[in-house]
């Protein structure tokens, strides 16, 4: 009985001893040789994986910057310049610069605004509320304030305002990963370059509408009407299928346009208030005793011819 125990043991322990060397020989044969700089880029990356990169993750985008031969098309907008130029520097490359972007909200259509003409009770998700209809309002380009880019934004930097029931970006906290982007059905949220103090200006509605219809649908909706177009001097604003877009590149903050906008659907943010001009009061006439001889002798002369 023992014999037996025993030469089960040893008959075990040589079968497992075979069965390492050939997973070893296995593993040797179809290893996966892996750059060890990726480990290296993926330490100076933020480990964020939102996927603002175009990537499933960070490890992914780390890959793909040890693949490519120049940074050029490749930016982790939650890092930033310094994150790249770490990157950079571990693959010897260079990295380009890139401008600070921040979301901004491209609807101002509040209830004051927009009157709701039907009461949507299905899922509150605006993906499958706009797949069913247009919306609760008149204007089928507006927000449907159902929050999905509330949801999907890690970093808390979208909230809904439960009084206009339109979401806010905490420009703080946004990191224009671009996610809000993707999950608006309605397309309102832009990644629009991040001006000093947080200041901005852009055209808060989406409606291409013509101006009468799109001005029914919403009290502050772009009709248009090119006013904004004609006093921008830089240039920065078109006007195609009836809306005006403020182009970020070339709109140098001289706020000529809010002023000249019928709707207000031109929003001016963190700027300080406009001075009033004060009227000044008419000049009053000062009658001297010297006008009042002169207007005497000229009295008496026409009453002598």
């Amino acid at each position: 009985m023992n014999d037996i125990i025993i030469y089960s043991v040893i008959m075990l322990t040589l079968l497992g001893v075979l069965l390492a060397v050939v997973l070893y020989f296995v593993a040797q044969k179809f290893k996966v040789y892996e750059d060890p700089r990726i480990d290296q880029v993926s330490e100076a990356l933020p480990a964020a994986n939102c996927g603002g990169c175009g990537f499933a993750g960070c490890r992914n985008f780390a890959e793909a910057c040890v693949n490519a031969q120049d940074l050029s098309n490749l930016f982790c907008p939650v890092g930033g310049n310094d994150c790249m130029t770490a990157v950079a520097n571990v693959l010897g490359l260079k990295a380009s610069a890139k401008a600070p972007e921040v979301a901004v909200i491209r609807c101002a259509g509040e209830p004051k605004h927009r009157q709701q003409i039907n009461l949507y009770d299905g899922a509150a998700n605006c993906k499958i509320a706009s797949a069913l209809y247009g919306g609760q309002t008149d204007c089928q380009y507006g927000c449907l304030g159902l929050g999905d880019c509330v949801t999907v934004c890690k970093f808390d930097a979208i909230i809904i305002n439960q009084q206009t029931g339109l979401p806010e970006v905490i420009d703080e906290k946004c990191t224009s990963c671009g996610a809000c982007v993707k999950a608006c059905p309605k397309n309102i949220i832009e990644l629009r370059k991040k001006y000093p103090k947080d200041r901005k200006i852009f055209v808060a509605c989406m409606n291409h509408d013509k101006g009468g219809i799109a001005k029914k649908a919403c009290a502050v909706a772009c009709t248009a009407c090119t006013k904004c177009q004609k006093s921008c001097p830089h240039d920065a604003i078109v006007i195609e299928n009836f809306l005006a877009y403020i182009d970020p590149v070339k709109c140098k903050l001289c706020r000529k346009c809010v002023t000249e906008c019928g709707t207000n659907s031109i929003h001016e943010i963190n700027f300080p208030e406009r001075k009033i001009k004060e009227e000044l009061p008419p000049k009053k006439e000062v009658i001297t005793n010297e006008d009042i001889k002169v207007t005497e002798k000229i009295e008496i002369k026409d009453i002598k011819e």
